[in-house]
């Protein structure tokens, strides 16, 4: 008797353990039907190359138009201008013979130099961007929130360098940024036993225009994979919003 009740207790058991188990295969199959049914096409490095481009291209036209007003590099910390920092003993030396105020005036005319080029960036961008061949879209498009502004800076710096800089050099005249640098270079190289100073002003303003706007287009891309608010044509959808 005690042996029927086991064994009747044992084919109970695995009985239930079965069709918990195919209820839970059944479940899953069905998930992965309505998965599969619902999922996009798979994108294709076409649409990957373009997604990855209009991604840029809109944050290059964002970029350029937070830039490229009043204040747009002078009073955004991220992206402000310095003093360069190579003559940063000469600044010092030029706030303690009372110079704060022209000091002053020469970093606010940098900045103001920046925010004239960025009103030009865009189709300097724009080219860079339309010009870009991506091979290895999909590991950009799976890898950091700014690895397409990565690649954009590692490969088109030296030719954004090259057309940026007639555009930072027309800007540095428009706002005079020479007639506010000289008189104090002019002061400071008088100071005996200090080391003279002349830094390359067009270069260290393009230098960092450039990495001003290369920060807000990360910043925007890095929007564009994480919001999709900021996906705002169908392809960004497509493509950033699978991830």
């Amino acid at each position: 008797m005690k042996i029927s009740i086991a064994i009747a207790l044992f084919i109970s058991t695995s009985y239930l353990t079965t069709a918990q188990t195919l209820g839970k295969m059944v479940s899953k199959g069905k998930e992965l039907t309505t998965s599969s049914s619902s999922s996009q096409s798979p994108l294709s490095n076409d649409e990957v190359v373009s997604g990855l481009r209009e991604a840029l291209t809109t944050g290059a036209k964002t970029a350029a138009s937070k830039a490229g007003v009043t204040d747009g590099f002078y009073k955004n910390a991220k992206i402000f201008i310095p003093w360069p920092a190579e003559a940063n003993e000469m600044k010092d030396k030029l706030v303690k013979l009372g110079m704060q105020s022209q000091v002053t005036q020469f970093e606010e005319s940098v900045n103001r130099a920046a925010e004239e080029a960025a009103k030009s960036a865009f189709d300097v961008f724009a080219g860079a961007v339309k010009g870009m061949s991506v091979g290895d879209g999909f590991a950009i498009l799976n890898g950091s929130d700014t690895a397409a502004t990565h690649y954009l800076r590692e490969k088109t710096t030296a030719s954004l360098t090259e057309k940026f800089k007639p555009i930072v050099k027309t800007a540095m005249e428009k706002v005079r940024v020479t007639e506010y640098w000289t008189p104090l270079v002019t002061k400071y190289n008088k100071i005996p036993l200090v080391t003279k100073q002349n830094p390359d002003l067009e270069a260290y303003v393009t230098a960092k225009a450039i990495d001003g706007l290369m920060l807000l287009i990360s910043e925007q891309e890095a929007k564009i994979r994480k919001d999709p608010a900021a996906q705002v044509t169908d392809l960004l959808k497509k493509v950033f919003g699978k991830k």
